[in-house]
């Protein structure tokens, strides 16, 4: 398999306070980087996976120009939708890339600054590739019943679900650009200067509507089947996804790939779960800067990393292959909880592809 190879660089980028954004570079059709190799696919299309049927009021449904239906209705809830590419030549396992916390699919596509992403990158390097937007985020749509309930005060505001945004300047520590709003570390490899860009990514997230066990680990496992065996890739809010659907149907998953967890689950998992985890190899990747201040109570970067390896440990002992990848220790240093988005991130990409050639597609020829 060949992996390209991609230069990292750095550069000292101090921008105005994140009320200004607006005066930032913006993107546009005539910015982006179009690589000089066409792109040859053999397929791509979209679908969505789960979701179920339920039946709602008219006031729940609230029909167009706010008249509700004089009839009750059903509608389908906790959809995943997926995006797919396949390329024309295969040389590896399925790849199912999941996003975090207020975002959407778009995360694995092109950067804020014009350039490849992770979707495509890996498609070009021979992987099928697979990009939900999970469960009420995005294209897979949200139940609105709840909402209209309480705005017809048939139930109390108080028991809307949970919903939120996160602000550009949170997110500037908390996704580790810099130590303050507006300003970088001096090795960033976040394009700063194109943050205007990633704030328009931001969708409402309403993950505490989803029931429990979580519709998307039940979606990526049931995907993860249909694609007769897959690495399941999830990032952030989401990182921890991959576990949830390995525990919750294993038959599928080919490896699991942890970039920036918030948490492990170490010490939610019991010992059986661990051996369960144990048959299918396991990478955990953070980047660098974890003892940002993240603005959250209770919540740090090293503290999640950590969480991590206590579950790798644990793994491990009772014979698993878990391992974490962090880029300072190779010398690659300045990546953000961004990594897909970074200047390197195909270098990251590359680190990635490389453990899946080794302990799933090779690991997959050695059994046959």
């Amino acid at each position: 398999m060949k992996l390209w190879t991609y230069v990292s660089c750095t550069l000292s980028v101090v921008v105005p306070a994140l009320v200004t954004l607006s005066t930032l570079h913006a993107q546009d059709v005539a910015m982006i980087k179009v690589p000089d190799v066409p792109l040859v696919l053999k397929s791509r299309g979209s679908f969505f996976i789960g979701g179920k049927s339920v039946e709602e009021t008219p006031t729940e449904l609230s029909s167009i120009f706010g008249k509700p239906l004089n009839a009750n209705g059903h509608v389908t809830i906790d959809q995943m939708y997926v995006d797919f590419m396949v390329p024309q030549n295969v040389h590896g396992v399925p790849v199912i890339m999941m996003h975090g916390g207020t975002v959407t699919g778009k995360t694995y596509d092109t950067t804020p600054d014009g350039r490849m992403g992770w979707y495509e990158y890996f498609v070009r390097q021979g992987y099928p590739t697979y990009v939900p937007d999970g469960a009420t985020r995005g294209r897979s749509g949200v139940d609105i019943a709840d909402y209209n309930d309480v705005r017809l005060e048939a139930k109390a505001p108080e028991t809307l679900p949970h919903a939120f945004r996160e602000s550009d300047e949170y997110n500037w520590m908390m996704f580790r650009f810099g130590p303050r709003p507006g300003q970088s570390y001096p090795d960033s490899q976040f394009p700063a200067s194109y943050a205007a860009e990633l704030s328009k990514q931001g969708v409402p997230d309403f993950n505490a509507m989803l029931e429990s066990p979580n519709s998307n680990a039940l979606a990526l496992s049931t995907l993860a089947h249909k694609l007769h065996g897959a690495v399941i890739l999830a990032h952030s809010e989401g990182g921890s996804l991959p576990i949830d659907a390995t525990l919750a149907d294993d038959s599928g998953v080919r490896g699991l790939v942890l970039v920036e967890p918030g948490t492990c689950e170490s010490r939610q998992l019991n010992d059986g779960q661990i051996e369960m985890l144990a048959r299918h190899p396991i990478l955990v990747v953070f980047g660098d800067h974890l003892g940002t201040d993240t603005g959250t109570p209770g919540f740090t970067w090293a503290g999640a990393r950590s969480d991590c390896e206590t579950m790798i440990a644990r793994v491990n002992k009772v014979g698993g292959q878990a391992s974490l990848i962090w880029p300072p220790a190779l010398g690659i240093h300045g990546n953000s909880h961004l990594m897909m988005m970074d200047r390197n991130n195909l270098q990251i990409a590359d680190l990635i592809l490389r453990w899946i050639n080794e302990k799933v597609d090779k690991a997959s020829s050695r059994r046959k």
